[in-house]
């Protein structure tokens, strides 16, 4: 199963809230009234969301954290990175000589079709559409040398 980290599902969360004012800065403590995430894990998870520059920490009595960019120039791929590092759907993706198989592996060339697949879908995403409603929502990826594909409101194509 592909899944998320906790850490990365409450960056999402932080960050579409953010993203309904962008300009705004906002106080760690503020962030964990409003969205219930504990305060010590808002403080990690905005650390590690500024040390990528997808924020921007203030320092002062008036300080906290603004968006680094635009909601639409952040995307969920870029978000992931600074919580978890690189998308790698198998090791050989992004780590040579990892794997005992890889020198007669037949398929490590379709796996990096398939992990630039996800990460394109990914990159796909901003928080300008998380913070808008999912009913009726598409959006639109393209994968070279694939057709038009339609998964729920996920549309993908070539």
């Amino acid at each position: 199963m592909l899944r998320v980290s906790k850490l990365t599902d409450y960056a999402t969360v932080i960050l579409t809230y953010m993203a309904h004012q962008p300009d705004e800065i906002y106080a760690a403590t503020d962030i964990t009234k409003v969205t219930g995430i504990a305060l010590p894990t808002v403080s990690k998870v905005m650390k590690l969301l500024a040390k990528e520059a997808v924020v921007i920490s203030r320092r002062g009595s008036k300080g906290g954290y603004v968006l680094a960019a635009a909601p639409v120039n952040i995307n969920v791929a870029r978000i992931i990175v600074a919580i978890e590092g690189a998308i790698s759907l198998t090791e050989c993706t992004t780590d040579e000589g990892l794997c005992d198989q890889e020198s007669s592996c037949e398929i490590k060339g379709n796996w990096n079709v398939i992990n630039r697949a996800v990460f394109t879908a990914l990159e796909a995403v901003t928080l300008a559409d998380l913070k808008g409603s999912v009913k009726n929502q598409a959006v639109n990826v393209a994968l070279p040398s694939m057709p038009l594909r339609s998964v729920n409101n996920l549309k993908v194509e070539s």
